[in-house]
């Protein structure tokens, strides 16, 4: 149902996409902290593990994995110029140019 919703969307703009990462039967949840608390506890996890904390690993993990921005970005539900700024620096090649640049003029 997303895909057909983002289609519809594309379709009047082009760089357009859904920007709810979570749904349920073709809705937007916009608050899960009732049912993530439930969860969270469910699973024994500290009470500052937040739906936040969660996206913020999967980015790191997605950077330090190499997998391509666009794709990590709609994954994560952000733009790749957010994830570019606040996770870029977690990516494997991140100033692999500027370095070897260096390393090669001493």
């Amino acid at each position: 149902m997303d895909l057909r919703r983002e289609a519809v969307l594309r379709e009047a703009d082009p760089t357009a996409r859904l920007i709810k990462v979570i749904h349920h039967g073709g809705q937007a949840i916009d608050k899960i902290n009732r049912g993530f608390n439930a969860c969270r506890r469910d699973a024994a996890l500290a009470d500052d593990v937040t739906p936040h904390w969660l996206r913020h690993t999967a980015a790191t993990w997605l950077m330090e994995r190499g997998v391509d921005l666009w794709l990590a970005a709609n994954y994560l539900g952000m733009s790749v110029t957010t994830l570019e700024k606040h996770y870029g620096h977690h990516r494997l090649d991140f100033q692999a140019t500027a370095s070897g640049r260096i390393a090669s003029a001493v």
